[in-house]
């Protein structure tokens, strides 16, 4: 079994393809793994890469791929670095890691300087406040949260960076797998405040990618 990658796709859009593991059989991830990880290979991402998934690879493959566990991504090699642009990340509780480090990671592969601010929730106003001046010399904000996902409001009523906001599966009873986070954002009364997928960190850091590539290229 095999898939029909996409090469061209930066050429066309800037971004390369990104292998989405959650769902693919072993041997599919085996093979792109031995493909793009052996000398001269293009460098190549994976999300949504499960622990179990990973450890039952092959060792020699494990080898070719820098794997993080709480994000559940790998690579094996990044892109060549951005001369211009950082990208701040910023998550509202070390709950929201999984989605954090995905974003990170994500930037990390593309080739994008990022800072993660990590535990900035609203219950403690004074953590963003501490933050903020190091938020804002960033080009770009990335803001995850679950339950009520207050934050997204709050930067984007501070920073005059775009703000990309992703709301997480993060919380109890109501927050019903991060609909409530997702409706809050949606909702924000912060203007121009952009909404991705619930838990898509990897999403955020590519329409961050975008901003970037245009400060690049300008």
């Amino acid at each position: 079994m095999s898939i029909l990658f996409d090469h061209s796709r930066q050429e066309r859009i800037g971004l390369p393809e990104t292998v989405f593991c959650q769902g693919k059989p072993l041997c599919v991830i085996a093979g792109l793994v031995a493909e793009h990880g052996r000398p001269g290979g293009s460098p190549l991402f994976f999300t949504r890469l499960a622990p179990e998934v990973f450890a039952a690879l092959d060792p020699d493959l494990q080898r070719l791929l820098d794997y993080h566990e709480l994000s559940r991504t790998a690579h094996t090699a990044v892109l060549p670095p951005l001369p211009r642009g950082r990208v701040a990340v910023v998550s509202a509780g070390t709950s929201d890691g999984p989605v954090a480090h995905e974003a990170r990671r994500t930037l990390d592969y593309l080739g994008i300087g990022n800072t993660l601010f990590e535990d900035n929730g609203v219950a403690g106003l004074w953590r963003v406040a501490e933050n903020l001046e190091a938020i804002n010399a960033h080009d770009v904000v990335i803001v995850v949260a679950g339950m009520d996902a207050a934050l997204a409001s709050v930067l984007g009523g501070l920073t005059p960076k775009p703000v990309l906001a992703v709301p997480t599966s993060v919380g109890y009873g109501v927050a019903e797998g991060g609909r409530t986070a997702l409706f809050s954002m949606l909702a924000s009364c912060a203007p121009g405040v952009g909404v991705c997928n619930i838990d898509n960190g990897y999403g955020a850091a590519c329409a961050a990618a975008r901003i970037i590539r245009l400060i690049n290229h300008a």
